[in-house]
């Protein structure tokens, strides 16, 4: 495969239009793999996320003092996990979840078992993000909800979720965006995607332009989400 890639790369020096169209009829199908398994491990590993950090955060939220169920000792016991979830580096968190990759999954290599430390490393992050949002909300709506006789279920699902939209969804959109950053560092260490694409076959192999092609993917692929995610927000958004 060396020698391979090596005389493509030294026939393109040529300038020649057949040369180029052959390097890239060979390297094209391994970049869409290779941003297939990146949106593949984002997309369960953001699912995943927020549904767990959806939880969470709403619990950091409700159980703070002067929300809806003050519980400071459950408060200060989950933020103090969330903390310490956050605190560790990815390339850490990789290393510690490999056995669990291995129970779940049944390897630690590949782009599914990566889903793994993606996840756990994002729902910390995603916690404190839907407590920082639910947190941006007048108290005096939950105030008037609770006044009309609305149980804990309906203003959470009714007052509280429906109000906040706009910056859940930018919450989501800032995290999707960071796991494809941890999605491109997870595949250095065998997690596939775009960032095994640049390590093996653009850093270690010395080729710069491959490189470049999986920066230029990833840049596209932040843009395009970035896009998406301020469209929604500003539809939801009612002020």
């Amino acid at each position: 495969m060396n020698i391979e890639w090596d005389n493509l790369a030294y026939r393109l020096s040529s300038g020649r239009q057949s040369n180029f169209e052959a390097y890239m009829n060979h390297i094209r199908p391994t970049l869409t793999q290779g941003t297939i398994d990146t949106i593949y491990m984002v997309g369960w590993a953001s699912l995943f996320a927020i549904i767990f950090g959806m939880a969470i955060g709403l619990l950091l939220y409700i159980t703070q003092q002067g929300s809806i169920h003050p519980m400071p000792i459950v408060n200060r016991v989950v933020g103090i996990v969330v903390n310490i979830g956050r605190s560790i580096p990815f390339v850490v968190m990789i290393i510690l979840v490999f056995p669990l990759s291995r129970h779940i999954v049944g390897t630690s290599i590949g782009r599914t078992a990566a889903i793994v430390p993606l996840t756990i490393a994002a729902i910390p992050f995603m916690s404190r993000v839907i407590e920082a949002a639910l947190n941006e909300l007048p108290h005096g709506i939950i105030e008037a909800a609770t006044a009309a006789g609305a149980t804990t279920r309906q203003i959470i699902f009714r007052v509280i979720l429906p109000e906040s939209a706009p910056g859940l969804v930018s919450g989501f959109t800032l995290l999707i965006i960071n796991l494809i950053t941890f999605s491109a560092m997870a595949g250095i260490v065998g997690g596939g995607g775009l960032g095994h694409l640049a390590n093996s076959y653009g850093l270690q192999r010395h080729r710069t332009d491959i490189l470049m092609y999986v920066v230029i993917i990833l840049v596209i692929l932040v843009q395009i989400i970035q896009a998406i995610g301020s469209v929604i927000s500003r539809k939801l958004d009612k002020r």
